[in-house]
């Protein structure tokens, strides 16, 4: 087995999902994610996609994104909104609570870190 990964969605099958129906605020967003590793110690890699929606997030986990398509905003309680599209990268810190809304279909490439 190579120790080189591919981050390649036509290899994987994506994995449907939605917000949970009490953490929506607006809209009918729904998820693909395509998880394209995996390892012991809870690291993840891979792509997300969300629809249009807005919902409430709280992060337990470090993640990195890097937005690949789309628009959204996310909004930290009690501090700034920030609107990230093609292009940006950021990190969502454990503690982070606050929302995110999909303006247009987005897409970002994660790597977490439970």
């Amino acid at each position: 087995m190579s120790a080189f990964l591919s981050v390649d969605v036509e290899a994987v099958e994506p994995e449907a999902g939605a917000p949970a129906p009490d953490r929506v605020i607006s809209g009918d967003p729904k998820f693909r994610t395509w998880n394209v590793e995996e390892r012991d110690g809870g690291l993840y890699a891979g792509i997300w996609e969300a629809t249009p929606g807005k919902w409430r997030i709280s992060y337990d986990e470090w993640e990195f994104c890097h937005i690949l398509s789309g628009v959204s905003v996310i909004a930290e309680d009690g501090g700034e909104a920030r609107t990230v599209r093609a292009g940006d990268s950021f990190v969502l810190r454990p503690g982070f609570k606050g929302t995110w809304e999909v303006l247009e279909t987005t897409r970002k490439e994660y790597v977490i870190k439970l």
